[in-house]
């Protein structure tokens, strides 16, 4: 029959819409993110919980199968643990699969607390994007908020509460006057909002940070990228006696490429002089007395 994707609150209850009731008290199958939190919803929706399956990534190819033959004689209702199933949780794929198979596809509209955080921050909105969680590693997040601001729009990112301080200091490094707008436990009991710098919303947030957590990012006009490191500029620092080490962590701290890239040309070219006879220069012979 149907798979319904199905909004659920991020954190009041009351947010629920008349259309996610129904199609939830409908549904003879569940797909949830988490069972357990899916069953406390319903729980707290006075819905009797009906068949729950778990859908996540880590099992997904295993269960999409069994989910969509389900949803061609019964109505199916996907879930996440909070928001929009599909967006930065699990659910893209299944809608693709469906749609593959000719499965009907519905999609209520519900809460996302990347809309909310964008309307929230009072930037410029024309144009936005949604960016998702940033990268894990410090030199791959500095990356992605340079690209970011480079692109001339707001941009809304999701973090984890154990590496928002991390993520924050990168984006001092980058850009230590860009305008941010931070929210904690969006529509909880103990929803927080920040504004300011990077680093003035870093301190703000306290010792301590827990909850979902989201945030914006105010266009910038930035200095136009430096160009890539060439050849010539490594052989000179090389020359200077720069350990390779030194000389990719140099250049990559002035935006001139990627740090393991210029570790590995810089590597190289520092074999490549060796074979030749031609390392670093000698040291000035002492004066005669």
């Amino acid at each position: 029959m149907t798979l319904i994707f199905v909004p659920t609150p991020l954190g009041n209850l009351g947010d629920v819409t008349l259309r996610a009731l129904e199609a939830l008290r409908g549904a003879t199958l569940i797909v949830a993110e988490d069972t357990r939190v899916a069953r406390k919803l319903l729980h707290a929706l006075d819905i009797p919980a009906p068949e729950l399956w778990s859908y996540r990534e880590q099992n997904a190819a295993a269960v999409t199968a069994r989910i969509l033959e389900r949803a061609r004689s019964e109505r199916v209702a996907v879930t996440t643990d909070a928001g929009m199933p599909g967006i930065s949780d699990p659910g893209a794929e299944l809608v693709a699969a469906a749609r593959a198979g000719g499965i009907e596809i519905v999609v209520l509209p519900g809460p996302s607390a990347a809309f909310g955080v964008a309307a929230l921050s009072g930037f410029p909105l024309r144009r936005f994007s949604f960016e998702g969680f940033p990268a894990r590693t410090s030199g791959a997040r500095r990356r992605q908020f340079l690209d970011a601001l480079r692109g001339g729009r707001t941009t809304v990112w999701f973090e984890s509460p154990r590496r928002i301080r991390a993520a924050l200091a990168d984006l001092t490094a980058v850009a230590p006057e860009a305008a941010v707008f931070l929210v904690r436990e969006y529509t909880k009991l103990h929803e927080q909002q920040l504004a300011g710098t990077p680093q003035s919303v870093g301190a703000a947030l306290g010792p301590s940070v827990k909850g979902e957590i989201a945030f914006a990012i105010a266009p910038l006009a930035l200095q136009p990228e430096p160009d890539a490191a060439s050849d010539a500029d490594i052989g000179a620092l090389l020359a200077r006696g720069l350990r390779v080490a030194d000389v990719a962590k140099t250049l990559a701290k002035e935006g001139r490429g990627d740090r393991n890239e210029l570790y590995a040309r810089a590597g190289a070219l520092k074999r490549a002089r060796d074979a030749k006879g031609e390392g670093a220069p000698s040291p000035e012979p002492l004066a005669e007395r």
